[in-house]
């Protein structure tokens, strides 16, 4: 018999709504218990879907197996490290942390407690969907480019740490190996981070990857251009546009895939998954998040942050 989690949520905004629904809607997981500090805010959301709301963070992990950190993310790290202290499996939205410290303290007390720690890098999900984890060449090149009109959400943080990182992600992940060489220019305009960042870094096996992101712009962007010494693969995740030269077989229908849908379910399926024994390991582990986390951060300071 599969095992009833008891699954809580740590914040009860827009994204911790999502969250707070995708364990509602898992026929073997019980929401019991949402986090937030405004009173107000996470009483909403808990009786919209029959949980127990708690401004006390001791009391909220007694009554959870499972937590989902979806809070702001300066508050990552703090929140993280106190579910996995108790003892609970914890699935962080992006940026694991804001910093390498609270970042490693929590992969370590993961390891001390046995217990899960995953990481909401959905993007991963995406590629899976297309194919393009189970290429076997090593890209030569990868071009990311990922830009927004301006939007208060996720401004506790630069552009970097909250959009840029699912595509220093996505480029460790094909990559597979770890950056030598990072440059990067930015500037601010909305406040005291960065709003607009362009960044280069090179790989130990010869990869070149460039990101431009920008939460700024005056129209949306989204693409990723990906040259393998067999071919290129070009992506236009807004239009859907798909130019495979490679021969390999990936699926431009990505978006019709159950993962393509909706990675943010596939995702907490497969931390559940890694939870209950069922998968060797979550879709992005921690330690993986903090690979990302260092490059993001390498990008910042190259970027005079």
């Amino acid at each position: 018999m599969t095992q009833q989690l008891r699954a809580g949520v740590v914040g009860a905004g827009v994204f911790g709504g999502h969250h707070a629904r995708k364990y509602a809607s898992f026929p073997a997981v019980t929401l019991t218990a949402i986090y937030d500090p405004d009173e107000a805010r996470g009483q909403a959301l808990a009786q919209e879907l029959g949980a127990a709301a708690f401004t006390d963070m001791t009391a909220f992990l007694e009554l959870v197996d499972v937590v989902t950190v979806a809070s702001p993310a300066d508050s990552h790290g703090p929140a993280a490290l106190a579910a996995l202290t108790a003892g609970k499996h914890v699935y962080v939205e992006k940026p694991l942390a804001t910093n390498l410290d609270e970042a490693e303290k929590l992969t370590a007390m993961a390891a001390k407690k046995g217990v899960v720690l995953a990481c909401g890098h959905q993007e991963r999900i995406v590629f899976q969907a297309m194919g393009l984890m189970d290429v076997p060449e090593t890209p030569l090149a990868l071009e990311a480019v990922r830009r927004g009109i301006w939007n208060v959400r996720g401004t506790d943080v630069s552009c970097v740490l909250d959009l840029m990182i699912h595509d220093i992600d996505l480029a460790l992940s094909l990559a597979r190996c770890e950056p030598i060489a990072v440059e990067a220019e930015g500037r601010t305009e909305q406040g005291p981070y960065l709003d607009e960042v362009e960044a280069e870094a090179t790989f130990t096996n010869g990869m070149n990857a460039t990101f431009k992101t920008s939460r700024i712009a005056e129209t949306r962007e989204r693409t990723m251009r990906i040259v393998y010494p067999s071919g290129v693969v070009e992506i236009d995740f807004l239009t859907r546009a798909f130019r495979n030269t490679t021969p390999f077989a990936l699926n431009a229908d990505f978006t019709e895939t159950v993962q393509g849908k909706d990675p943010l379910g596939a995702n907490v399926a497969g931390f559940l998954a890694a939870v209950r024994g069922e998968a060797p390991r979550p879709p992005v582990t921690g330690v993986e998040a903090t690979l990302a986390l260092d490059l993001a951060l390498a990008v910042e300071m190259a970027a005079g942050a």
